[in-house]
């Protein structure tokens, strides 16, 4: 599997493009804005779009979601029902940070442990809330790469200010559910650079196990 990172909106969030290279097929995580700019990387990677995944139904990571599944007509898939809530105010937020969003109703809301397919891919899905309260991590143990969205970034975590939102369960999350997958795994937040789960744990000021004893 391989990948190619978009940040997109003005909140440069990373919508990450992943390709089965055994079938050309592909999946799109978090297209939250930009619709030119995601139909380009499609083109120019030569893939065939699949499905669409979901983190959490925040307006930057699902802002773009409604649209480009009917544009290609492709299923949804993702957050858990939790976030149902901050998907329904997709419009009202679009309105007030003139963002372009629609809602829409999953084709499947997922649960931790249940698996997501595109081509002959399979990814894990963890439910780690904390930043919102359906919020899911896409988890690729062949290719040691876990798609986090917000719930952890390099050097950071995500904010918890946010109605649903608790730093106690965050930080659960991120110890219970990421770090037993392994140092080595290589991670993509919803924002910002990629890191490793076992750099974190040596350097970030709020989950490194130094602060956490």
């Amino acid at each position: 599997m391989r990948y190619r990172v978009l940040p997109v909106t003005p909140f440069q969030q990373n919508c990450t493009l992943l390709v089965c290279e055994t079938t050309g097929k592909a999946a799109l995580v978090d297209p939250g804005g930009d619709l030119d700019r995601i139909e380009q990387l499609l083109k120019q990677e030569g893939v065939q779009l699949e499905k669409v995944f979901v983190t959490h139904g925040h307006l930057d990571h699902a802002g773009a979601v409604a649209e480009i599944a009917e544009r290609h007509q492709v299923p949804v898939e993702g957050p858990h029902m939790a976030d149902g809530f901050w998907i329904e105010q997709i419009p009202k937020q679009s309105q007030m940070l003139g963002f372009q969003g629609r809602a829409f109703v999953p084709d499947r809301w997922l649960e931790d442990g249940m698996q997501v397919q595109f081509g002959a891919e399979e990814l894990e899905v963890l439910h780690c809330p904390g930043h919102t309260p359906g919020h899911v991590v896409f988890y690729s143990a062949p290719a040691r790469l876990a798609q986090v969205g917000d719930v952890l970034f390099n050097g950071s975590i995500g904010r918890t200010d946010f109605p649903g939102g608790d730093h106690d369960t965050l930080i659960r999350s991120i110890t219970e559910k990421l770090w037993p997958l392994g140092d080595d795994v290589t991670f993509i937040p919803g924002h910002g650079p990629e890191s490793t789960f076992g750099t974190e744990r040596k350097i970030n000021p709020y989950v490194a196990d130094a602060v956490l004893r």
